[in-house]
């Protein structure tokens, strides 16, 4: 059994920073691709970032580039994702997703909990 553990999340004040961090764990399970998603309340779930594990490859959402960051710790089993110059779109639950094969969105079946982020104005 995979899990994902998010952290990081918090209130912080438009142009304010945040770090959430995805830990992995489970044994006998190799993850090609983790990913970053985003769901605001009414609104449909959306990719924010994704990397391949290992070559360190990164897809970012139009929205985010420029200012959000994702980074891998193979050593941990860690993925980060640096927000920089948040603002109040960006608030919304943010789910850790790891993909045993491509980074398209139908490959990620594991799935974390969500860890909140709210930028207010």
């Amino acid at each position: 059994q995979v899990q994902l553990v998010e952290s990081g999340g918090g209130s912080v004040q438009a142009g304010g920073s945040l770090r959430l961090s995805c830990a992995a764990s489970g044994y006998g399970y190799s993850s090609k691709c983790m990913g970053w998603f985003r769901q605001a309340p009414g609104q449909e779930r959306e990719g924010v970032a994704r990397i391949v594990i290992g070559p360190g490859f990164t897809w970012y959402a139009d929205s985010v580039k420029g200012r959000f960051t994702i980074s891998q710790d193979n050593a941990k089993n860690t993925v980060y994702l640096q927000m920089n110059s948040l603002k109040p779109e960006d608030t919304a639950l943010y789910y850790c997703a790891s993909s045993s094969s491509t980074c398209v969105t139908d490959s990620f079946t594991y799935w974390g909990q969500g860890t909140q982020v709210t930028v207010s104005s």
